[in-house]
């Protein structure tokens, strides 16, 4: 039995302009002082990884790497949660992501979905160099805008999405292989990977792909209505990586899993720091625990309502509190009367 890595803390919503947040050492010197053993490392801000160089200099990584054990921390994993999204894009929200591109290829969608697979290319193989082995990314969306079969969907359109989408992912699954590296995607509402059923079809398209495994993050379970715990014993051999993020449902007479185009604030489903939320997180360590999950804890901060430093402060003794010291032995091995076939063979009448 293994016990889960961590805390760590997943720096995207923490990156800004003001000191330590606005360098690599100073955030990591910031985490280090909450407790937090690890980081989590988007690759969108080149103040804190410039992601080609990271592929290409072993040198580089190796600076990248002793940036953050300077600050008494590892690297977890990269995240390329951006990218991802732009290797599939419904011409509905051409405008809308164009933000997340380069402005060299706004505007050109083709341009822009080979910039993000180039960009998934070389987080592979920065992740070899920097000794991980696992990586975040989203899956993005071909289907989302017909989501809702109203008004009812085009014959096989579901299908002809699911095989683009594996048509799109399969030479970026074989490259991370290559680069001994799982692809893990964060199932998640606005993708077309967002529940379990979804993220079958696209194994199917992908030959059931042994690099296509998941980010397992209970809070977008929690607004789907999805049972989450359950979701562990079937998926847990594809499990990963692990997002520690909460989040509460409390639907109204007036609204519930489509809030109404309301802000978070006020939605009936929304995410919450550690412990203020729904998730049940006792079962979710035990059954991570039973299964042997590997990897990381990671502190994935978002709420509507509390600072994100407090949020991190807390959420870094939180993960603490959770994380289960495996036992090395059975608790009854004191009662143990040893191997004795005679023994045994004589209790079975044999």
């Amino acid at each position: 039995m293994k016990t889960i890595k961590g805390p760590a803390i997943f720096l995207a919503q923490f990156i800004g302009d003001q000191p330590p947040f606005t360098t690599l050492a100073g955030i990591c010197h910031w985490a280090a002082g909450l407790g937090f053993k690890g980081v989590q490392l988007p690759t969108t801000d080149s103040r804190f990884i410039d992601l080609k160089l990271a592929a290409e200099s072993q040198t580089y990584a190796d600076e990248l790497r002793g940036t953050v054990q300077a600050a008494g921390l590892e690297i977890t994993e990269l995240s390329t949660h951006l990218q991802g999204q732009l290797v599939a894009v419904n011409p509905a929200y051409d405008q809308l992501f164009d933000g997340f591109a380069p402005e060299a290829v706004r505007g050109n969608p083709r341009a822009r979905q080979a910039w993000a697979v180039q960009q998934l290319i070389y987080a592979a193989k920065a992740s070899r160099r920097l000794g991980l082995a696992a990586h975040a990314t989203f899956s993005g969306a071909l289907l989302w805008p017909y989501v809702y079969p109203w008004p009812q969907r085009p014959a096989g359109l579901v299908e002809e999405g699911f095989a683009e989408l594996g048509r799109r992912w399969l030479p970026i699954l074989d490259e991370f292989d290559a680069q001994g590296i799982d692809l893990c995607y964060e199932i998640h509402p606005g993708e077309d990977l967002h529940d379990g059923i979804s993220y079958e079809r696209f194994l199917t398209e992908v030959n059931d792909h042994p690099r296509a495994c998941l980010l397992y993050d209970p809070s977008h379970f929690i607004l789907q209505c999805l049972n989450y715990l359950e979701y562990i014993n079937i998926y847990h051999e594809r499990i990963r990586m692990f997002h520690v993020k909460d989040a509460e449902f409390n639907p109204t007479g007036r609204q519930g899993v489509y809030g109404g185009y309301q802000p978070w604030l006020e939605r009936a489903g929304r995410f919450r720091s550690l412990g203020d939320g729904q998730v049940d997180f006792n079962a979710i360590f035990s059954k991570l625990a039973q299964y042997d999950f590997a990897g990381w804890a990671v502190l994935e901060w978002e709420c509507a309502l509390k600072h994100p430093e407090d949020g991190a402060r807390e959420g870094a003794q939180f993960i603490k509190d959770h994380i289960i010291r495996v036992t090395d032995r059975s608790f009854d091995d004191f009662a143990s009367s040893g191997i004795n076939q005679g023994l045994n063979k004589t209790l079975l009448g044999l």
